[in-house]
């Protein structure tokens, strides 16, 4: 069970919010610590899991660019990134915002992992489990309500 207060994903704003994050946020793979912060940030937009952003530095796996870019309405344009751990390798499992738009100023640069591809992803001490689908980013936590789009159907709430 969270120690999270609950929340509901319909309840999140649109266009979406930026706030840092007041727990430890892990990233494992490969055996290996990918990224560890207490410094981090979420944004949090309506029928979406929270998506979290590491500052560069508290990266401790190795980025290599990936294959394409993607376009956010709020946030700007993403570039695509492989996680590496070791023998670990993540394809296209990361994404930056270098020049967001003005309102998530604070996030340029910061790095926000698939929870998928990962070994595990953690918010304080919970196990995250992958927001649905192959495109958001989001983390679900147990203290979560309502249903994060992402699953078949649900693509263009």
């Amino acid at each position: 069970m969270s120690n999270l207060p609950t929340e509901n994903v319909q309840n999140y704003p649109r266009p979406p919010a930026l706030e840092q994050v007041s727990h430890r946020l892990l990233v494992r793979l490969g055996g290996q610590v990918a990224a560890d912060t207490n410094q981090g940030y979420r944004v949090l937009e309506t029928h979406h899991a929270p998506t979290y952003y590491f500052p560069p530095i508290d990266v401790l796996a190795r980025l290599e660019p990936a294959s394409g870019r993607s376009l956010c309405e709020w946030k700007g344009l993403a570039g695509y990134f492989d996680v590496i751990c070791g023998t670990a390798n993540a394809r296209r499992a990361a994404w930056v915002f270098e020049e967001p738009s003005t309102a998530f100023q604070a996030i340029a640069g910061y790095v926000a992992f698939y929870a998928g591809p990962m070994e595990a992803c953690f918010v304080g001490d919970e196990q995250v489990i992958p927001q649905p689908g192959d495109f958001y980013g989001g983390w679900v936590t147990s203290n979560l309500r309502g249903v994060p789009k992402g699953a078949r159907g649900t693509e263009h709430w």
